[in-house]
């Protein structure tokens, strides 16, 4: 690797300048929380809502979902443009699931 292409002032990959140590009280925190919101995912599937069982399903995994991407991927401390990018791909999806969703409950109406 020639040295023209080495940037010691991370000028070209402002991004890259500093990293962010998280603490494993962050990480415990995040593991609670997804073995709530598991709990919860369980005891919704045992109440009968008619309709709303799916949609509070895939609710619950979306909020489960964001919580991975925020912290285990570390998207919470990227720049504002990866930030960006990854909440068009989970727009992206959420319209994805709303249109299956949608087909879903409209094909057995009533057979729930």
């Amino acid at each position: 690797m020639s040295s023209e292409y080495h940037d010691p002032a991370n000028v070209n990959n402002p991004e890259h300048a500093d990293h962010h140590i998280v603490q494993p009280g962050t990480y415990i925190a995040v593991y609670i929380t997804l073995l709530v919101f598991t709990g919860i995912t369980v005891g919704a599937a045992f109440i009968d809502l008619h309709i709303l069982n799916p949609i509070i399903a895939v609710g619950i995994a979306c909020f489960k979902a964001v919580i991975v991407m925020l912290f285990f991927m570390h998207v919470i401390y990227q720049s504002k443009l990866i930030k960006l990018t990854v909440s068009a791909g989970f727009f992206t999806f959420l319209i994805l699931i709303a249109m299956t969703l949608t087909d879903y409950i409209s094909r057995a109406w009533g057979r729930w």
